[in-house]
């Protein structure tokens, strides 16, 4: 993930897509996180710094997502509390399995089994009505929480 944007393919808008779940992680980690990338000419895609405003969110969002190497995926506590945030992992996800996209999770103050199993916090996001687009995000969140990343709780105490 340390490529400069001198190195980056062509291929790619961007070297790294973050979501993440503003109300929890704007102002503090994900800020954070965003300087550290771009000092390091690391092309990184963070949805208040890189979108046009007027311009429809989804379509530029997905097309941000299509073009990175990397997704960052910052699971915090009312990251499924969020349907676009869960619709954004599904296209992540997909991106993963079509595009060679790599997905790094990130559990900011959440424990990663929650993520994997929908409990705690993320079985009560999705209590939703719609049992086709819940099964979707219930497959994005376990696959993107089997993958190797880092438990922020485990980093701060180890």
């Amino acid at each position: 993930m340390a490529a400069s944007s001198s190195s980056t393919p062509s291929r790619w808008m961007y070297d790294v897509f973050l979501s993440f779940r503003g109300e929890d992680t704007r102002k503090n980690f994900v800020d954070h996180l965003y300087d550290a990338l771009v000092a390091r000419n690391i092309r990184t895609f963070k949805d208040d710094e890189n979108l046009e405003r007027g311009n429809s969110i989804a379509p530029e969002l997905f097309k941000a997502i299509e073009g990175s190497r990397f997704a960052i995926v910052i699971f915090s506590q009312n990251y499924a509390s969020s349907p676009w945030c869960l619709d954004e992992l599904v296209k992540i996800i997909e991106c993963k399995k079509l595009r060679g996209l790599t997905a790094l999770p990130v559990f900011y103050h959440v424990d990663p089994s929650d993520v994997r199993k929908q409990t705690g916090s993320f079985a009560e996001a999705l209590a939703y009505d719609d049992i086709n687009k819940v099964s979707t995000w219930t497959q994005a969140l376990t696959e993107a929480a089997n993958a190797a990343g880092w438990d922020v709780e485990n980093v701060a105490n180890g």
